[in-house]
């Protein structure tokens, strides 16, 4: 696979992990077909193997999503633009602190928001309440999951 098929997959990648905090965009779609694309491509047991870990992962995220709660972004009361600025900082968290920096960046990014927009930390951190339990948890798992695939496609790239 040449460097610009990779830079492509990788940007598909990038927008499907962007596209998991946004309602009605099918982020982790998106990101199952970047990783089937370059399996498809490369033919390698590694790029085989993280597309069937990536589909092993992803099945069992649509198995266990009826389990948390819906998403309901209207409910939480926070502007849409919170909820994207957290989903930025979850995958950019992601990355700099591996595994557990997803979900601090995702809530420290609502609260910072939500602190800025309400003035208060009281009012900020029910308003990071509100949000967890309209869409949080969901966006989460999902958002994990993907990062997950994301990661192992990444490693398998430079390691592989």
């Amino acid at each position: 696979m040449s460097v610009w098929q990779l830079v492509a997959v990788g940007l598909v990648l990038l927008l499907g992990l962007v596209g998991v905090p946004a309602p009605g965009v099918p982020g982790q779609a998106i990101v199952w077909a970047a990783v089937l694309w370059w399996a498809l491509t490369d033919m390698t047991p590694t790029a085989w193997g993280v597309l069937i870990g990536a589909t092993a992962l992803m099945l069992l995220n649509q198995a266990l999503k009826p389990l948390l709660p819906p998403r309901r972004p209207g409910e939480s009361g926070a502007p849409r633009r919170t909820l994207m600025i957290g989903g930025v900082a979850g995958i950019v968290g992601f990355f700099v602190v591996p595994v557990v920096g997803g979900a601090l960046g995702y809530v420290g990014a609502v609260f910072g928001a939500e602190r800025l927009r309400l003035g208060s930390r009281g009012a900020a951190w029910a308003s990071v309440r509100s949000v967890m339990r309209a869409t949080g948890y969901a966006v989460l798992v999902e958002l994990f999951c993907c990062l997950v695939v994301a990661g192992a496609w990444l490693g398998a790239v430079l390691w592989g």
